[in-house]
């Protein structure tokens, strides 16, 4: 950690480039934010491969006269097949801003861009059909374009997962951002770009606009510097990206002259308001009369988004319990035969709008775990209302394989199919710990998941602060499509063992 005193303040400078030329800026600026190109090319080149791997298993899927081509030329057919078509979709696919390095690495844009090149294919391939006239077998061209569609999005999934190892663990095809604003303000949006290594956003430096005095003793992650040229600091440090913090960005007249002097550098601006942990698409920009009001939507908590989460969690948990009775019953042997007791632990907890419920759980610790608790409280390593040791002694060796697996919270499809818990939701509260104030009520808006962001984040390694920070996140943005999104990586966190003791 650094003491914000190492800084010097040093008087302002006019906003210039310090006599250096612009070529130089544009030079260092692609030195460090170089890796999204190489990207791009390596992505040009599996959605072509995709492309044509798709146009080969529809050939041989049907014969060529079955695909529409019997008076055609079989080079002019492969021509087509194999070059044409590819091109075609690498042309509509950059057309939609699929290879936009905005929308590169993180979040679920790219994906959907995709999708529309996908929709634009088909449409454009119908088209030339009927302007032709030539004669295309459906299956055929539906074969093609399904196939293409998803072995591009799987060789974009691979993409991004090699991308974010890279990010993670070599720290490299990254951006080096440098923020501007008050320290609290930079040191939050600090604080929220290194949660997820996999965005690659490293903040390098932190240029406060004020409080000087105040900031001074203070340890920070980053040097810290004022009274600098903006500029010259992004060079020296070796950034590619400034980040104007919070009220730094309510100052319209420096961020536009700030702007204008990134004009061919190839440094980004981006701009992060006091607004956090609010999703994307809650958020709509309003320009009036050049004043760009940013719209915040209120969550969406009904509907028909939640009329089918509210079936999805019905037709999973009857089929869950269906299928995983042999399972279930695999799983109550082994805790009889480890302990003698009960197979389900039934422990109230509190839900959707503060009622009362009994969660069903395969029973991990002994029979008198209750009574052991006052002599462990001393040990918690929770810094919240959950009570939570790594080497809980009150866990039995099966209850501790369950534990891991997460199998012993298979029993709240019993819970879901009740309507009591949801498959995707916040934690559920425990129920003898009073009344809720504050912003953790606020997750009693929904009903309690068996997984969430909670456990695909960390799930018992988070503290309490930021365990309910996901929580109200979660609430506040949910969607349908987030929910399956968290299904998913809920595979990867228990096949992982990740956080689960």
């Amino acid at each position: 950690m650094r003491h914000v005193d190492s800084f010097e303040i040093q008087a302002p400078t006019p906003p210039s480039h310090n006599g250096v030329p612009r070529s130089a800026w544009t030079r260092a600026s692609r030195r460090a934010s170089r890796w999204h190109r190489p990207y791009t090319v390596a992505l040009l080149l599996l959605d072509y491969g995709a492309a044509a791997l798709a146009s080969l298993i529809s050939i041989i899927a049907y014969d060529q006269a079955a695909a529409g081509f019997q008076d055609a030329d079989e080079a002019w057919f492969k021509t087509v097949a194999y070059i044409l078509l590819p091109v075609g979709w690498i042309a509509i696919l950059w057309a939609t801003g699929a290879y936009d390095r905005r929308y590169l690495g993180l979040g679920t844009d790219e994906f959907k861009r995709v999708m529309r090149a996908s929709v634009t294919v088909a449409a454009s391939v119908s088209f030339l059909a009927f302007a032709t006239k030539t004669d295309l077998s459906r299956l055929t061209v539906a074969t093609e374009l399904v196939g293409a569609t998803l072995l591009i999005l799987f060789a974009r999934y691979l993409a991004r997962f090699v991308l974010h190892v890279m990010r993670k663990r070599a720290g490299q095809a990254a951006h080096r951002m440098v923020l501007i604003g008050t320290l609290p303000e930079a040191l939050e949006v600090h604080t929220a770009v290194t949660r997820s290594p996999a965005a690659g956003l490293i903040p390098v430096a932190i240029h406060i606009t004020d409080g000087y005095a105040a900031a001074r003793g203070i340890e920070t992650p980053v040097p810290v510097y004022a009274g600098r040229d903006v500029l010259s600091l992004v060079r020296e440090v070796g950034a590619d990206t400034i980040a104007v913090c919070g009220s730094a960005s309510a100052e319209p007249g420096e961020l536009r002259r700030l702007a204008w002097q990134l004009e061919g550098t190839g440094i980004d601006l981006v701009v992060a308001p006091q607004l956090t942990d609010i999703a994307g698409p809650r958020v709509h920009i309003r320009p009036i009369e050049g004043l760009p009001l940013l719209h915040v939507e209120e969550p969406t908590l009904s509907g028909l988004g939640w009329l089918a989460k509210n079936l999805m969690d019905r037709v999973f948990a009857f089929l869950g319990l269906m299928l995983l009775t042999p399972l279930f019953a695999a799983i109550a042997l082994a805790i009889k035969l480890s302990d003698q007791g009960p197979v389900f632990f039934r422990q109230p907890r509190v839900g959707h709008e503060g009622r009362t419920f009994r969660v069903w759980k395969f029973r991990t610790m002994y029979v008198d775990a209750e009574d052991r608790l006052a002599s462990l409280v001393d040990q918690n390593e929770s810094d919240g209302m959950l009570f939570k040791i790594k080497e809980d002694p009150r866990v039995f060796p099966v209850g501790r394989f369950l534990r891991a697996t997460s199998l012993d919270e298979l029993p709240q499809l019993i819970n879901v199919l009740k309507g009591e818990m949801s498959l995707v939701g916040p934690r559920p509260l425990p129920a003898d710990d009073g009344d809720f104030l504050g912003d953790v009520r606020r997750r009693l808006l929904v009903r309690p998941g068996i997984t969430g962001l909670w456990q695909v984040s960390g799930r018992s390694d988070l503290s309490w602060d930021e365990a309910v920070r996901l929580d109200l996140y979660y609430v506040d943005n949910w969607s349908l499509a987030y929910d399956l999104s968290i299904l998913w990586r809920t595979v990867g966190v228990v096949l992982a063992r990740k956080g689960a003791y």
